[in-house]
């Protein structure tokens, strides 16, 4: 969580572009394409579920490139 009590948003990386059916796994999270990778940007509420999201990526066989935690102002 930030410090004001809201998520932090994350910017997390990824390889190559998703599908919508593989979009629809990042749910909460808005999708965008970055060259040749996409880009799940959005709120995660805390530690608990970012660490979710790394394993939802690693399950569905994705390359993770990058998390980012984005300025809380």
């Amino acid at each position: 969580m930030s410090y004001e009590g809201q998520p932090a948003r994350y910017a997390i990386r990824v390889g190559g572009a998703l599908s919508e059916r593989l979009q629809r796994a990042f749910a909460g999270l808005e999708p965008r394409r970055d060259g040749h990778d996409t880009v799940l940007e959005g709120p995660v509420p805390d530690q608990a579920a970012l660490h979710g999201l790394l394993r939802r990526i690693e399950g569905l066989g994705l390359e993770l490139i990058a998390v980012v935690r984005l300025d809380d102002r």
